[in-house]
């Protein structure tokens, strides 16, 4: 890793740090050589404290650290991504994100359709949404409904319609969301049991 410290007179490199599952950024920090090389050692992101003028690792107060996952260096050589499993909240101010953004288990849409879904079912009757319609039938009815979306689905892909094939896999989904909120679960539960057969 050839890293170019020269562009900033004090040699610091800003250090994006990303959530390594949900890939959210968690904050920006500062990186001079020795700092590099601690975080290397120790596995535990430290950066060069601009205001304390020494190392920091991040967490060594609150117990909040930034386990590290991944290094990476961009383009130009002056910036690095380090991806990290967080330990706690990030920001000094007690937010997941030194945006004030929950860092979730995060599929980015699929995420906030998981959170309309929810809320649909808790908040809303089945004359006003169709996802609360089907709740209110219950979880036979949703079963039922992924079944029929499955079939949908094996139909479009023997034929040469890929719109139609899309527009049925996109129902499927939609409806397997909803039957996993109806057993209790989300999307995550079920990557969590993909990422164990990993092993």
């Amino acid at each position: 890793m050839n890293i170019d410290y020269s562009k900033n007179m004090e040699g610091l490199i800003p250090a994006i740090i990303q959530d390594a599952t949900t890939k959210n950024v968690l904050m920006l920090g500062y990186m001079n050589e020795a700092a590099l090389e601690k975080t290397k050692e120790t596995k535990l992101v430290t950066f060069f404290s601009r205001s304390k003028q020494r190392l920091w690792t991040k967490g060594e107060e609150s117990g909040n650290v930034l386990s590290l996952v991944d290094l990476k260096l961009d383009c130009d050589n002056d910036t690095l991504l380090i991806q990290v499993n967080p330990k706690g909240p990030t920001c000094h101010k007690g937010s997941d994100t030194c945006w004030d953004e929950k860092n979730d288990e995060n599929f980015g849409f699929i995420s906030k359709l998981e959170s309309t879904i929810e809320d649909r079912r808790m908040n809303a009757t089945g004359e006003q949404s169709y996802v609360a319609s089907l709740f209110e039938k219950g979880i036979n009815k949703i079963a039922q409904k992924v079944g029929e979306e499955a079939v949908e689905v094996i139909i479009e892909a023997m034929d040469n319609d890929d719109h139609l094939f899309l527009n049925e896999s996109a129902d499927l989904l939609f409806h397997y969301l909803m039957l996993l909120q109806a057993k209790g679960f989300k999307l995550n539960d079920v990557v969590n049991v993909l990422k164990g057969r990993e092993k």
